[in-house]
Parts: C-alpha cells; sequence; structure tokens
C-alpha cells in the first residue's frame, strides 16, 4: 500500500500541475482540445464536447494541447480564443498556471502537516551540540576524541549559553584559537568530562576541529492555538522546503560533475516516498509538498519542452515583436521532448537496478 501511496502522490501532483495550466485557459476562454497525463499511447481516452482527456502509458508528466496548428480541428485561424492569437500577457498566465497550482498544492499540503502533526518547537538547553564529526585529514576532533552526539557545555570553564548563542560563541572561539589548546567541558551520555581540543590553521589561518555543531535541545509539538497559527506555521515550512530545494538545484548546476549521481527518477522518488508512507499520512503530507515544490522549480526552468522554454519563446517574441518562426520552435521542443524522456528512462533504469541491487543485498 505504501508504494501505491506514493505512486498516487506523484500521480495527483501531475494533474494538479496540468490543471494549472487547463484551468487557467478555460477561464479566459482559451480553446483547449486535449489534457493528457502522461505520454505516449493513450491507456484511457475520454472525449468531451471540446477537449479530450486521456491518461498514457509512460506517466513522465503530461500536458495540455491547444488547436491551434491543427489545420482539421475546424476553429478557424483568426479565432481570438485561439492560444496564438491571445495577448503575451494571457499566455504568460496559461503557461505560470502549473508551476503556481504546484506551489500553492504544497502550501495546502503543509498546512494539512501542521493541522495534524501541530507547531514544532524546541527546548533549548545549555550547551552546543556536535551532531556530525566531519572525515578529513588532521581532524583536530578525532585526535581528541570527540565524538558525535558529544554536547560541549564550556570551554575554558566558561559556560556555552543555549541557541544559536552558544554555537556562534563556540565558533568564534575555535576561529580564534589556531594552534591554541582550549579545555572543552562534555557531556556524552550521563558523564561529564574535560577534552583538551587544538584547533588546527585552515586555508585563511583561522582555527578548525572539523565538526558540525547544533543547538542543544530536544524537538517537542504541541497543538496549534488557532487556524492561523497554523496558516503561519506552513507559511515557514513552505518558505524553509523552497529554499532547501533551490539551494540543491545551485549546487547541482554550480557543480554538475560531482552531484549528478544525486539526480532522481521516478523510481527512487516512488522508493523515497514508500518508505515515509511506512511511518504515517503525515510524513507524506511532507513529501508531497517537498515533491511539489520540486515539479514546480523544475518546470519554471528555461529548458526546451518544460514551461521555463515556453515563457523564453513568449520573451524572445516580446523582443522581437513577433514570434519565432513555427518550424524553429516545434524543432526546439520537439528535441527537448527527447531529451527529457530520455533521461526519464535513463533514471528510471538506474534506480531501478539500485533498487534491486540494494534488496537482493539486504536480502544476503
Amino acid at each position: 500500500m505504501s508504494v501505491l501511496a506514493a505512486i498516487a502522490v506523484l500521480g495527483i501532483l501531475i494533474v494538479v500541475h496540468e490543471l494549472g495550466h487547463f484551468g487557467a485557459a478555460r477561464l479566459q476562454g482559451i480553446h483547449v482540445n486535449r489534457f493528457s497525463i502522461g505520454f505516449g499511447p493513450a491507456l484511457f481516452k475520454y472525449k468531451g464536447k471540446e477537449t479530450e482527456y486521456a491518461i498514457r502509458a509512460f506517466p513522465l508528466g503530461g500536458y495540455v494541447a491547444f488547436p491551434d496548428d491543427e489545420p482539421d480541428s475546424g476553429i478557424p485561424a483568426n479565432d481570438p480564443d485561439l492560444m496564438r492569437n491571445r495577448p503575451i500577457v494571457d499566455r504568460i498566465i496559461v503557461i505560470s498556471a502549473g508551476v503556481i497550482a504546484n506551489l500553492i498544492f504544497a502550501y495546502f499540503l503543509l498546512v494539512g502537516h501542521v493541522a495534524i502533526s501541530g507547531i514544532q518547537q524546541i527546548n533549548y538547553h545549555q550547551g552546543v551540540l556536535i551532531p556530525q564529526i566531519l572525515d578529513q585529514p588532521d581532524s583536530a576532533a578525532i585526535a581528541a576524541g570527540l565524538q558525535e552526539g558529544d554536547i560541549v557545555l564550556a570551554v575554558n570553564d566558561k559556560p556555552l549559553p543555549p541557541r544559536e548563542e552558544g554555537m556562534e560563541a563556540l565558533r568564534t572561539l575555535i576561529r580564534q584559537s589556531p594552534n591554541t589548546t582550549l579545555q572543552f567541558t562534555v557531556k556524552r551520555g550521563d558523564e561529564i568530562f574535560h577534552i583538551p581540543v587544538t584547533p588546527i590553521p585552515g586555508d585563511k589561518g583561522e582555527g578548525k576541529i572539523g565538526v558540525m555543531l547544533a543547538p542543544n535541545g530536544e524537538v517537542v509539538r504541541r497543538p496549534a492555538r488557532s487556524f492561523f497559527e497554523v496558516l503561519n506555521a506552513a507559511a515557514d515550512l513552505f518558505q524553509n522546503y523552497t529554499e532547501l530545494t533551490l539551494n540543491g538545484f545551485r549546487q547541482l548546476l554550480t557543480n554538475f560533475q560531482e552531484n549528478a549521481n544525486q539526480l532522481a527518477g521516478p523510481v527512487a522518488i516512488v522508493a523515497v516516498g514508500a518508505e515515509l508512507a511506512k511511518d504515517d499520512m503525515n510524513s507524506l503530507l511532507q513529501f508531497g509538498a517537498l515533491i511539489s515544490i520540486n515539479l514546480a522549480i523544475i518546470n519554471i526552468l528555461p529548458l526546451p519542452a518544460l514551461d521555463g522554454g515556453q515563457l523564453l519563446f513568449l520573451l524572445l517574441e516580446a523582443i522581437r515583436g513577433k514570434p519565432l518562426p513555427n518550424k524553429i520552435q516545434e524543432g526546439i521542443m520537439q528535441t527537448g521532448l527527447a531529451l527529457l524522456l530520455g533521461l526519464g528512462f535513463f533514471l528510471i533504469l538506474r534506480d531501478t537496478a539500485n533498487l534491486a541491487f540494494v534488496q537482493k543485498f539486504l536480502a544476503n
């Protein structure tokens, strides 16, 4: 059931995206002749008054098609309600509506998540947590015997305050003390003892010990006091998820060779979603919100076959005063679609192979 739940979430997100395009077009009276979920041969079709609705074999996305370039559509070429005959602003609204729909849907998924799970708070305690020891050559932390999960209560008998203030104080002391031994008062489990740590000079001469730092505290949840508090907490989560996604794309683009293996296809996404669905419905809501934000950001990229690519065509049309020739647009879009489908199939094969290997390894 967890796999089916994850697949259902992905399907719903695709439907929401295409409904954004479809709804924006129909609300403006623009003709739409096809609403399709997936690509390739149709598994199911229904012909409405004007629009054909279809579910297709390859669920790697979907599309909303317009009768602009179909001579047998029966609609005059000068019809003002054809997509191509509408002002650029109207077309921008239609093309952007899928991205906007995914972002709005992600926010409401997070509203549901907060309403179910409550408001997250952190009860802070004295000191600074070391959640991770970095595996670095000449690591001062490893040499001193620090361990993940240690809590630094004081340095040179000076207590560290809770929250971010303690983290900043510890960072400052370490940076200002290259080759100088600092006496850490460390809490490990129920024991408290002193550990001498000598920061090593970094590239800029500042001291470093090779650890990650975090506030010392425990996460607790409480029921929301009002619906407005739910909305505010969901907005904060939405901002955090969006920033996390943008940072991920930024790292991928700036260092593609090292980060390309982090690209995930539908199989890997479903596998992650299935694991989250095993926990509870609330985790699935978070998964859906994060994937919906990712889907929105991917689609707004200025690449052929994506919404961002079509917006780029409209920008060129606004600059030139006329659209690019249809043959050029079609050639670029078809090439982009082929590359996108090729990437999708590659990721499916890679992730399926990896998943099968992991399952075989675990079985042994």
